[in-house]
């Protein structure tokens, strides 16, 4: 049960970050209310890969390491999670 709720609840911090970054295709999009909530959430995440990932030819390829390492985050807290368990 308890897994289950953090597995969702990775999968919506992963959906918010994907909207997030697909909103950058449509102008204003940041300004709306949407928007600004889904900034104030993954802004600090993506803030931190931005730090040391240049954009390469105007391309911004943090927020796919972003997720990568959210991924692994999952999957190696769930391995914890079955070490502690049996």
């Amino acid at each position: 049960m308890l897994v289950t709720i953090i597995s969702r609840l990775f999968q919506l911090y992963q959906l918010a970050i994907v909207v997030y970054i697909l909103m950058s295709w449509f102008p204003g999009a940041y300004n709306t209310r949407v928007g600004q909530f889904l900034g104030q959430i993954c802004e600090p995440f993506l803030s931190i890969f931005r730090r040391f990932i240049p954009a390469i030819a105007g391309l911004d390829f943090s927020p796919i390491i972003a997720l990568l390492v959210l991924q692994l985050a999952e999957s190696g807290l769930f391995y914890l999670i079955t070490l502690l368990i049996y």
